[in-house]
């Protein structure tokens, strides 16, 4: 497209007026923003809002600035993301649930639609720089390779750097990492941890802006990992907690309460809601399972702590840079606290990531790893319920305990806030017009939200909207003037049988009493409104299919509907998202090699980490394939030595079709060689995908040291074929977990 020139071009430069356009900008007094996303953090779980749990860079951040108590997110990540940078209802994008399936409708097409703006793009043509470091999850599944393609990956959508990852979750100390549109190893240096680096690369970005850009704004958005499970942190931050916690969720829900109506972030006439009643009460477990517990959710607790030791670190950049008194910052997380962890939690949450589940005495003997790379946990589902304390239910659902977020907001110097509390009603959806006034762009964009830049300065500035609705999954809410009313939905239930609860939100801040019963009429107008917002966002059809049902949608798109692959030996990392690194399905993995001799070895295909995966190596002339899975190691080793020459090597794994076990067939230029029973395969042996031709992280393998890369030039290429499909269900049992 030729420039459109306000100048004079003659035959000379003398006979010439030159011309430059002026360069996109915001007023010169334009803020900049800083928006922290945490992940799966309960709406008590900062100090400031009543937890023991030490947070004292977030708690200083709320004293100079404000807390918002009635701030609602919506009940997933990916969804929650979406409306954070769109200012738009989640279903009205295409992000009905997750980024990880297209169910063939508009709303949920897994991707946000390529025709709506974002914020970072908006403030990108207005002259910001743009950064994003931490999760992302809003690109599909199936474009999440090495190749993408990344019309749906960061750069794309308007950030001018990416540091981070895409999936929904990964390993603290082993992440699979992406910088702008390419993979990334993890950064090799002892006591690594992912929020440390997040924090390292956020400083650089930052750096580099003022260096260079220093009379451009900018806006970084810091996604941390922490605290979705794997709960990682080093043990200094965890063994404190063991015993703050060693009274139970059931005491502890009591005292947050007690705290939050002491800190003013409640009123005095809350009620605490009833625990759930699939969690039992904490008198009457065994002091084993008491044990156990606590020590998971004391991990949780140093997750907390140090994830805030690493926002101090922010904002002593943003104060090494000059930049923290023009700077917006809000804190928020993107769904409340997670039942994932189910009944017992998990010492190593791949267990019940793969749906299985760890006996409690086995688990009480590897307590002393909780944190580190061997012990990635998740608590049980009633430490949730703490995090969510005073409020129902969780994560996925649309009670106050799945949509109920902290939000801290410390506006620019100047602009307010000194410890104050608002109470006005706030959605996730208002972030984006709020950013846009204050940097002086509101008018640039339509969104389903409203500024709430009044409440800086206005304590009593009336909530900016009347009404917000809610669906996931089923479940449906709708909020109005104050009042709720709320529906939990069973799957394959007639939508018009389900049970609405009524409450009155300002006289019953925690919901904990249904009055449906006083105000019939009113309830029936707040249905009939859900069904009028429903048909206005594109939440309709209702679609309430298990995500057995919903994964299935993902696999003619994604790389697991391909019945084979041909990996050149150049092939980079294999994501874990890709569903080709686990040993779940039925398949042959052959790898050929071109001029083979006795002296050649390394590995040839390795999935998975240290303690968890399978490999498949030459060592002293023999063809080796070990598979560690859960509770047990299988090794097994050719016993003829290898042809020299062009040859074929690898393995067979045969799935029971009755249950989890499978058989391991070593294969030589296509006969058996040598054959070993695996008891449980499962297709989440660890949130590190695959490599050819080398083990590059976490060793897979006892056999060898390091990564033990195959003999340079001799390993063509890798062949999988697969001869079944992918078991939905247990997949399915995963991602409930993961997600």
């Amino acid at each position: 497209m030729a420039e459109s020139f306000a100048g004079v071009v003659g035959r000379t430069v003398a006979e010439s007026q030159p011309h430059w356009p002026p360069r996109p900008g915001v007023p010169g007094s334009a803020p900049d923003v800083v928006i922290v996303v945490l992940d799966d953090v309960g709406w008590s779980d900062f100090g400031c809002f009543g937890s023991p749990i030490r947070t004292p860079h977030f708690d200083s951040l709320a004293a100079a600035g404000l807390r918002y108590t009635n701030f609602h997110v919506t009940p997933l990540c990916s969804p929650t993301r979406a409306s954070l940078l769109t200012g738009l209802n989640h279903h009205s994008v295409g992000m009905r649930f997750l980024s990880d399936a297209d169910t063939g409708f508009p709303n949920s097409r897994g991707r946000v639609s390529a025709d709506v703006p974002m914020l970072p793009a908006v403030l990108q043509e207005h002259g910001y720089g743009t950064y994003l470091v931490g999760k992302w999850h809003l690109t599909p599944h199936h474009e999440v390779t090495p190749a993408g393609p990344h019309r749906d990956w960061p750069l794309a959508r308007g950030f001018d750097r990416f540091y981070g990852f895409l999936d929904g979750c990964t390993d603290q100390y082993l992440p699979e990492l992406y910088e702008d549109n390419r993979q990334v190893p993890p950064p090799d240096r002892p006591g690594y941890h992912l929020s440390e680096d997040l924090v390292d690369q956020a400083a650089t970005f930052l750096a580099n802006h003022v260096a260079f850009r220093p009379d451009d704004p900018f806006f970084l958005q810091v996604a941390f990992g922490a605290a979705h499970a794997p709960m990682q942190a080093p043990r200094s931050y965890i063994e404190p907690y063991v015993e703050v916690f060693a009274d139970g969720w059931d005491v502890e829900r009591e005292r947050r309460l007690r705290r939050q109506v002491e800190l003013g972030v409640l009123p005095e006439h809350t009620r605490l809601t009833e625990r759930d009643p699939n969690v039992p009460a904490w008198a009457e477990l065994s002091p084993e399972r008491q044990r156990l517990y606590t020590h998971l959710q004391a991990t949780y607790a140093g997750m907390m702590e140090h994830t805030d030791a690493q926002f101090g670190r922010l904002l002593a950049v943003l104060e090494e840079l000059g930049r923290r008194q023009n700077t917006l910052v809000l804190v928020m997380s993107d769904n409340g606290a997670s039942r994932e962890g189910g009944t017992h939690g998990a010492v190593d949450c791949n267990w019940p990531y793969s749906g299985l589940s760890e006996p409690v005495e086995a688990q009480v003997q590897r307590l002393e790893l909780l944190g580190g790379p061997d012990g990635p946990a998740h608590y049980p589902e009633g430490w949730a319920g703490v995090g969510n304390a005073p409020f129902r239910k969780y994560k996925q659902y649309v009670d106050l305990g799945g949509v109920r977020s902290p939000l801290i907001v410390a506006p620019p110097a100047g602009a307010a806030g000194d410890g104050e509390v608002r109470t006005q009603f706030v959605h996730v959806v208002d972030v984006m017009p709020t950013v846009l006034e204050l940097v002086g762009l509101g008018d640039r964009c339509a969104t389903h939200g409203a500024s709430f830049r009044p409440t800086f300065v206005d304590p009593s500035a009336p909530a900016q909207r009347r009404t917000q609705y809610w669906e996931m999954l089923g479940h449906r809410a709708l909020w109005r003037d104050g009042w709720k009313a709320v529906t939990v939905h069973e799957p394959g239930s007639d939508y018009d049988a389900d049970t609405w609860r009524l409450y009155d939100t300002v006289a019953d801040p925690s919901e904990s009493t249904d009055v449906a019963e006083q105000h019939p009429e009113l309830l029936r107008e707040l249905i009939d409104c859900w069904w009028e917002e429903a048909r206005r966002h594109d939440v309709l059809p209702l679609d309430d299919r298990p995500l057995v049902e919903l994964l299935g949608f993902r696999s003619p798109f994604g790389q697991t509907a391909r019945k084979s692959l041909e990996l050149p030996a150049r092939t980079g990392h294999i994501p874990f998202a890709t569903g080709l690194t686990g040993s779940e399905r039925s398949f042959e993995l052959v790898a050929c090699l071109a001029g083979y001799r006795a002296d050649h070895q390394g590995v040839l295909f390795a999935s998975g980490s240290a303690g968890r995966g399978y490999v498949l190596y030459v060592a002293d002339g023999r063809l080796v394939f070990e598979h560690h899975g859960f509770g047990s190691d299988v090794e097994v080793r050719s016993v003829s030595p290898l042809p020299t020459g062009a040859c074929e090597l690898g393995v067979r794994l045969e799935r029971d079709p009755d249950s989890r076990a499978s058989r391991a067939t070593l294969v030589v230029s296509g006969a058996d060689a040598g054959s070993a029973d695996i008891e449980t395969t499962s297709a989440h042996l660890s949130f590190w995908g695959a490599d050819i031709g080398r083990d590059p992280v976490s060793q897979v393998g006892t056999g060898y040291q390091g990564e033990n890369p195959f003999s340079a030039g001799v390993l063509r290429s890798v062949r999988l074929t697969y001869h079944d499909r992918p078991p939905i269900a247990e997949i399915a049992a995963a991602l409930e977990h993961i997600e």
